[in-house]
């Protein structure tokens, strides 16, 4: 694999049908179910984890090349949700039996995602 290439052209090639997806799917489940709860981002994230946990299964049982994995994993679900990744990386660490850190990492990212969204909207408002 051509890592200056092929990197970033399998995930580019992945990240657009991953972005685009998630803004029809988003789309969609507000005309479906109305826009009061963001079923959209619900479903999204819900099925993205589902997807990186069944991909993640089969590259590690099947010959899947390093490219495809690229392309799905990083750029498709990179781009779909990266909610997939949260909930892989925070799985890895509990299938390593690193408890602790899943523990840290699986609460702490919504808290400081969340401290953090809030801390934006205050900058932005003092500019």
């Amino acid at each position: 694999m051509n890592l200056i290439i092929d990197v970033p052209l399998a995930i580019s090639l992945g990240a657009v049908p991953g972005a685009l997806s998630r803004y029809y799917l988003t789309i969609l489940f507000g005309r479906w179910f109305g826009l009061t709860f963001p079923y959209g981002t619900l479903f999204i994230n819900v099925s993205g984890a589902f997807l990186m946990g069944f991909f993640a299964t089969l590259v590690s049982k099947f010959a899947i090349s390093s490219t495809v994995s690229l392309l799905i994993a990083v750029g498709f679900l990179g781009s779909y949700t990266t909610f997939s990744t949260y909930a892989l990386d925070t799985s890895n660490l509990l299938r390593t039996k690193n408890y602790q850190a899943a523990l840290l990492y699986w609460s702490g990212t919504p808290i400081l995602g969340f401290i953090s969204i809030e801390l934006g909207i205050l900058f932005a408002k003092i500019l």
